[in-house]
């Protein structure tokens, strides 16, 4: 009989995630000095000292640490690499770390996506300049007549 052993998306990979996850709890509730939330599926703690993450916040299982980068678009990246720990578990943080530090070549923030996370400007086509009506009776500038 042979025994394999799947390190992704199975028991051992889950048990690496509830770790990390309690691990983001503690880090958390230790230090975080504003709301916590549950967004998008994950435990969002604002507040935290900047020192405590890098660059706008950090996922550690299904935590989010920040002090306030808590837009939609940001917590939607932020909520793949809560699926990326539980793919992964304990392996995640040393696979993210081989990837490389460069957000542009690294896989799992590709994954997660480089707009969403800040890494890229956002190709959203820019919002429509509107003109300002003026109001009714109000004359408009003169043209000499």
């Amino acid at each position: 009989m042979r025994l394999r052993v799947r390190l992704t998306d199975s028991p051992i990979s889950h048990a690496g995630y509830v770790f990390a996850t309690a691990v983001g709890l503690t880090w958390g509730f230790l230090l975080s000095t504003g709301p916590v939330e549950h967004r998008r599926g994950l435990l969002v703690f604002q507040g935290m000292p900047k020192w405590a993450f890098g660059r706008g916040g950090a996922c550690v299982g299904g935590c989010y640490l920040t002090d306030r980068n808590t837009e939609h678009r940001v917590l939607g990246h932020e909520a793949v690499h809560r699926r990326q720990w539980r793919r992964y578990g304990m392996l995640f943080p040393l696979l993210y770390l081989l990837a490389g530090r460069d957000p542009l070549r690294n896989r799992f923030e590709i994954e997660a996506g480089l707009e969403a996370g800040g890494y890229l400007p956002s190709r959203r086509p820019a919002r429509r300049r509107t003109t300002a009506r003026m109001p009714r009776g109000a004359s408009g500038p003169s043209n000499g007549r």
